[in-house]
């Protein structure tokens, strides 16, 4: 098999296991979105541990150690990180699948605004015409609402914030997750504590299978992570970001279709004008691409995070 349909499958199989993770998280209740949080930091921790132990790339631990910057970055990457995963966690659980889907369509336009705002990066008119398709689409969903869509925008302006860290920072998929999730293991682990004291932790006292289930949200996280790096390092990065966007098209399914969630005439009117937001950014973008060859930056079909390391749902 040659290095692009690797990559191809790779991109698919990342994005179709973040595409469908809100059905996983579903079989995790009656743990609350915190505990699901703390159990899926502490073994994403021990997921990873053993598999950079098995390929024995542990030594840039000690070269990390020497950057107090770095350190500083991944700390910062950590927390953006955690309120992503916790407000999506709370988002599924909570039947506000739709609305988590709405945040990941939201986040490549967030993303450009990152762009502009922290890079200072300029910008075509299409662009600037994407982002304000966008800001009508958030107008009309907060009327349709009767509020803002907080929980699409905290996911979208999480994410943005830690791709735009993270992109800084450009540590690999495997040794970043892992660093990431370390500097949140002890809070998670004291959490869980705190939780088995009080006798309200879930886990060991539902079911095996629940049990079971809880300790694999390490290799899910940590499992379309690498794949998504795997097709990373062999597609052209505008297929990748046009791959992107499969991830909430099928959590979007999955809310309408498997959790009957709500969709009224006005709320499918604010994800239309989205979608034509994404329409005229992705076309602008492979216009440009074709014309100019160049390396993309977050203004062009953006990928929240460097190449070599992503963090989805």
């Amino acid at each position: 098999m040659n290095q692009l349909r690797l990559g191809y499958l790779y991109g698919i199989g990342a994005y179709l296991l973040w595409g469908f993770f809100p059905i996983y998280l579903k079989l995790l209740r009656p743990a609350g979105p915190v505990e699901i949080l703390a159990h899926r930091i502490v073994w994403s921790v021990a997921f990873v541990a053993l598999l950079l132990a098995a390929m024995r790339h542990v030594a840039f631990l000690r070269t990390l150690a020497r950057r107090p910057r770095a350190l500083a970055g991944i700390a910062l990457a950590a927390v953006l990180i955690a309120v992503n995963w916790g407000t999506y966690i709370y988002g599924v659980n909570s039947d506000r699948v739709v609305e988590t889907a709405l945040g990941y369509f939201i986040n490549p336009l967030v993303s450009v605004l990152f762009g502009v705002v922290a890079l200072r990066e300029r910008l075509r008119p299409a662009q600037w015409a994407a982002l304000g398709v966008g800001a009508l689409a958030v107008a009309v969903l907060t009327v349709d609402y009767g509020r803002l869509p907080w929980l699409a925008l905290t996911l979208a302006f999480s994410f943005a914030g830690y791709g735009l860290v993270k992109k800084r920072l450009g540590l690999p998929a495997a040794e970043g997750l892992f660093v990431e999730s370390a500097v949140l293991a002890l809070p998670a682990l004291a959490y869980l504590v705190w939780l088995s004291t009080r006798g309200d932790l879930t886990f060991g006292h539902v079911s095996a299978g629940h049990t079971a289930l809880l300790v694999l949200a390490g290799a899910a996280t940590a499992i379309p992570l690498l794949l998504f790096a795997g097709a990373a390092n062999r597609l052209p990065l505008s297929t990748v970001g046009m791959l992107q966007y499969l991830a909430p098209i099928l959590q979007l399914g999955c809310g309408v279709l498997i959790f009957h969630e709500p969709m009224p005439p006005a709320r499918l009117a604010g994800f239309a004008l989205v979608w034509l937001a994404l329409l005229v950014f992705t076309a602008d973008a492979l216009h440009h691409s074709r014309r100019r060859p160049r390396p993309t930056l977050p203004g062009d079909l953006a990928l929240t995070a460097p190449a070599k390391g992503t963090n989805h749902p």
